[in-house]
């Protein structure tokens, strides 16, 4: 079967050559998806918003009652 002047074998060429680019693609993004994974720190937990939520709360000590 001739398609555009190529052959069976020459298309079946093609098509593994592109296959082997993609694969390697991939494998290089999943690679250094794994990479950023593994050097990310954990993120620190935000003091301001809980000390927020707990002065709403009644969760304060009173500085009258410090200083005493």
């Amino acid at each position: 079967m001739i398609i555009r002047g190529h052959s069976g074998q020459d298309i079946r060429r093609m098509l593994w050559r592109r296959r082997y680019k993609f694969l390697s693609v991939a494998v290089v993004i999943v690679i250094a998806v794994t990479l950023i994974g593994c050097t990310a720190k954990p993120k620190p937990k935000l003091n301001a918003l809980d000390r927020f939520w707990d002065t709403l709360g009644g969760k304060t000590t009173d500085l009258v009652k410090e200083t005493k």
